[in-house]
């Protein structure tokens, strides 16, 4: 397996929301537009490509010497455990360089996964909640 990294290389809408709902991120998939929206306003995204075939994804919003907000974090089921993740984050933190801290909120099921690749759990956070969006069936 030969999995290509790219910050360049930018994959359609269809197929970020066929990743996401592969990996069940719980990610408003059913809008098109909202899901288009989230990728054109974030300035940090690297790809990770199975031939042509999108198995991961990192996105971020950054000030690039500061704070860096990985929004989200993205690895195709079957291929899960294969460092891919891990790498995705790398890539992030190498371009962001060591000025930046990455940030990010967990769904619960990766609050196991995200001290295993160096994040450190914080006590200090705070939220208001976003509207929730209606699931469409």
């Amino acid at each position: 397996m030969n999995i290509e990294y790219s910050y360049e290389k930018r994959p359609t809408t269809e197929q970020i929301i066929e990743l996401y709902d592969n990996t069940g991120l719980p990610r408003p998939t059913y809008d098109k537009e909202r899901i288009q929206k989230m990728f054109e306003n974030s300035n940090l995204i690297v790809t990770a490509w199975d031939n042509n075939l999108l198995v991961g994804i990192s996105r971020s919003i950054t000030d690039w010497v500061w704070s860096c907000y990985l929004s989200d974090l993205a690895v195709r089921n079957d291929y899960k455990k294969r460092g891919i993740g891990r790498k995705l984050i790398n890539l992030t933190k190498s371009k962001v360089s060591e000025q930046s801290m990455i940030l990010l909120l967990s769904v619960p099921t990766a609050l196991e996964y995200y001290p295993k690749v160096g994040f450190k759990k914080q006590k200090s956070s705070f939220i208001i909640e976003r509207a929730e969006w209606k699931i469409h069936q």
